[in-house]
């Protein structure tokens, strides 16, 4: 999602027959694309703010800053930090921005985040100012930076998981910040679960906290998607959610969600999302679970609704794959004499091929 080093091209500026450089004076009636490499930078005090909002004068301190001199780093500095904020949401003073990130001393970086904090959440929901706040959180180099960054983000943290933007700057705290410093985030995400789980952009931010996340931080949030779990494998999204705590193949976690479908084994396999997910709890339960899973099936009117059902079909398919061979025996008994009535559906010759090679 950052943008690494941006400059915008590297096609050189079209200079005017006989400049060298231009003064500030000059600077305002410009035509642009008119700096290049012998323009020196002193001679544009005062017009340094401007020139980030301008393809070729925001990819000309780009450049000045690479060059590495701290006095043209302080001077592009001095002019843009209180327009930092409004910069950070500009289509080219973005990329300045980044660079100044990237180049600045730690205390010129503190400065910054401090500056920037009251209005961090408006940026980061800002298709260019998530790209600057991205960038911000790979070069945070003091506690103080890090604190800050928290401050500012901890209240509004389902809004940002819930925006198209905004999403990427959690990721990027998830990523790059400590598990203990990214607590807030999982505080959060753990009071509002539902909301985040069922949602197009929380369900994977949800799943990279999981990945992220210390051992009792996964706990934290395991434990809210298991008391959840009956409401997210109904939902498109959610479904996704639990499949990935059964995929983290950790009997602690799998056991306590699969035991919240008991009950409901009918109910859930006749849905499209659910129906995955039940398939997926016979394959990867404990077999005292599974036992009590497939014995939900066992009643012959209750099958028949589930041997003629899109979805559901498969859920009895597999339960024919993994059950126990007594179970799978009078699962096969309760489904034969439905057989004559489901013959000519797609499931029913599927289901008739599984019978006849027993």
């Amino acid at each position: 999602m950052t943008s690494q080093h941006n400059t915008f091209g590297t096609d050189d500026f079209d200079l005017l027959p006989g400049d060298s450089k231009l003064g500030p004076s000059s600077l305002k009636n410009s035509r642009k694309g008119e700096l290049d490499a012998a323009t020196r930078l002193e001679d544009l005090k005062g017009e340094i703010f401007a020139l980030c909002k301008d393809q070729h004068g925001c990819r000309y301190l780009q450049k000045k800053l690479e060059e590495g001199l701290p006095s043209h780093r302080d001077m592009i500095f001095a002019e843009t930090f209180n327009h930092f904020a409004e910069l950070m949401t500009d289509p080219f003073g973005n990329y300045l921005c980044q660079k100044m990130l990237e180049f600045c001393t730690d205390e010129q970086r503190n400065l910054i985040v401090e500056s920037v904090a009251p209005e961090l959440v408006t940026i980061s929901l800002n298709m260019h100012g998530t790209r600057a706040v991205q960038k911000t959180i790979d070069f945070l180099s003091t506690s103080r930076q890090i604190h800050s960054i928290i401050v500012a983000l901890s209240m509004n943290v389902v809004t940002l998981i819930k925006d198209l933007n905004g999403n990427h700057v959690i990721q990027k705290c998830l990523n790059r910040l400590d598990a203990e410093d990214n607590q807030f985030i999982y505080n959060a995400v753990a009071a509002h679960c539902v909301e985040v789980a069922t949602h197009r952009h929380g369900c994977c931010v949800l799943q990279r906290c999981i990945d992220h996340a210390s051992d009792a931080q996964r706990i934290q949030l395991v434990a809210e998607i298991t008391y959840n779990a009956l409401t997210l494998v109904q939902d498109p999204f959610g479904n996704y959610v639990v499949q990935y705590v059964l995929d983290l193949n950790d009997s602690r976690f799998s056991d306590a969600v699969i035991r919240q479908f008991i009950g409901n084994v009918c109910l859930l396999s006749v849905q499209k999302f659910s129906s995955n997910v039940i398939e997926k709890c016979i394959r990867v339960s404990d077999p005292s679970i599974r036992k009590q899973l497939i014995e939900e099936l066992l009643n012959r009117s209750r099958l028949e609704k589930l041997l003629r059902d899109s979805f559901a079909n498969y859920v009895v398919q597999t339960s024919l794959d993994y059950a126990e061979p007594l179970q799978r025996m009078r699962l096969v008994e309760c489904i034969r004499p439905i057989l004559p009535v489901i013959r000519n559906t797609p499931y029913g010759k599927r289901i008739q091929s599984k019978l006849q090679r027993d």
